[in-house]
């Protein structure tokens, strides 16, 4: 694979990773207990802090390990692997993901 340089290089590729509906679903599912589990931790503190990583991740890497069967990009490239969760899981809510996911070379089915 070509070395990622930029973000703009970084996202198709990052959508590519996610190919398959069920790896999606398992990020929104992460991702929206992320949400949930932080605004927990900010209004109890104490050990909540732990959960807010290990929902998200734990979702991920299982949709990675199990479901796409491919390394998750959180490995090369954290940060910019963080904001395409968020990214992909608020353009999915809104209703405006496909567009970028049949650009990356995703079969979106529509």
């Amino acid at each position: 694979m070509t070395r990622i340089a930029t973000y703009a290089q970084f996202w198709p590729h990052y959508l590519r990773e996610h190919a398959r509906p069920e790896t999606r679903r398992l990020h929104y599912i992460g991702t929206a207990l992320t949400l949930v589990l932080l605004v927990v931790a900010i209004g109890a503190g104490g050990w909540w802090w732990a959960t807010v990583p290990l929902a998200g991740y734990g979702f991920a890497w299982y949709a990675h390990f199990r479901v796409e069967r491919n390394r998750p990009a959180t490995f090369t490239h954290p940060w910019w692997s963080l904001l395409s969760d968020f990214r992909m899981f608020f353009l999915a809510v809104g209703g405006r993901l496909a567009p970028h996911l049949e650009r990356a070379g995703v079969a979106t089915g529509r």
